[in-house]
């Protein structure tokens, strides 16, 4: 008779159910707690090297009232055939720095030019040399507060 037969423990074995005597696994809980243990140790170390640095700014305060002077606009439209439009009427390319040179001489009599805003609504496929050549255009009549419009797009693409 052999040693493995005279054991005591020795006819049981592992199964995962029935009759038999089963032998429970075990979780060694030693090893899982010395790696969390590692990983601790290694954030609590690598979070002390990560230092934010920040400016200590004292902004300046100002004592006014808001300006109450109108913004005058111009509004000029570029269609998607890259036409052109000055306060809703059609002009060719030429006439583009005529007409805005006339508009800025008119507001310069009345008010000062850097109260004087262009607005280009561009569409959104005109070619990039109309808005261009609008831009050239208000150059060309000394106007330098020039905004562009956008369009908030809230629907879903199709």
């Amino acid at each position: 008779m052999s040693w493995l037969e005279r054991h005591p423990h020795a006819k049981r074995k592992f199964s995962l159910g029935g009759n038999v005597e089963s032998v429970e696994p075990e979780i060694n809980l030693i090893p899982f707690i010395d790696v969390l243990l590692v990983v601790l140790i290694f954030l609590m170390i690598s979070t002390t090297f990560t230092r934010y640095q920040e400016l200590a700014i004292t902004l300046p305060t100002a004592n006014g009232n808001e300006s109450q002077a109108e913004v005058k606009q111009i509004h000029i439209a570029v269609s998607r055939d890259g036409r052109f439009a000055i306060n809703g009427k059609v002009i060719d390319r030429p006439q583009l720095s005529n007409v805005l040179t006339q508009l800025s001489g008119k507001s310069s009599q009345q008010e000062s030019i850097s109260s004087l805003q262009v607005n280009i609504d561009a569409d959104a496929r005109a070619p990039h040399q109309a808005v261009m050549n609008a831009l050239e255009a208000a150059r060309d009549a000394n106007l330098s507060n020039i905004v562009f419009s956008s369009q908030l797009n809230n629907q879903a693409k199709k």
